[in-house]
């Protein structure tokens, strides 16, 4: 019998995504809402960030605004014209803008958010027509695992007593 050779497919969005949800999990594990998010550049992670929100005490410290800042220092421009950004769940307003605004090629989520997504969910700014750049869109990768990671978290809040309102974002 001979040898068999399996080949992973690193330049694909299961991979990728499964890099995102490694740091959805450290976010887990630091009292984060569990979000996780790489920026990917001809097959290569330039940027890799988790939501760091309480940790930071900052609003907006979204794991796609940080792989935003961090992706562009890489590449020394705002603009990510050639990156697609992979994140667990799908993005919020605040950073849906923020991607069209930073001109990324391509926007691949997880979970939808029906009640604050912006990718489709609730509305869907990555793609509004009347703004000067639109993001294509691939929702539903590793879709299970990802809902999973964020239903663990705020269920484990609720057995705790604490407030979730305060943790989501």
């Amino acid at each position: 019998m001979g040898l068999v050779f399996f080949v992973m497919d690193f330049a694909s969005d299961q991979f990728f995504m499964g890099e995102a949800l490694r740091l959805a999990r450290k976010a887990f594990r630091a009292g984060e809402v569990p979000v996780g998010a790489v920026i990917v550049r001809e097959g290569e992670i330039i940027a890799r960030a988790w939501n760091q929100v309480e940790t930071l005490k900052d609003a907006t410290a979204h794991a796609e605004m940080l792989a935003i800042t961090q992706a562009e220092s890489e590449v020394e421009d705002w603009r990510l014209t050639n990156c697609d950004l992979y994140v667990t769940k799908e993005p919020c307003p605040m950073c849906a803008g923020a991607l069209v605004h930073a001109r990324l090629r391509r926007v691949i989520f997880g979970c939808g958010d029906a009640k604050g997504g912006a990718a489709g969910g609730l509305l869907n700014i990555l793609q509004m027509p009347e703004l000067n750049h639109r993001c294509e869109i691939t929702s539903g990768v590793h879709a299970g695992e990802c809902g999973e990671i964020l239903k663990a978290f705020f269920q484990e809040r609720r057995e705790r007593g604490e407030k979730t309102e305060k943790l989501k974002n």
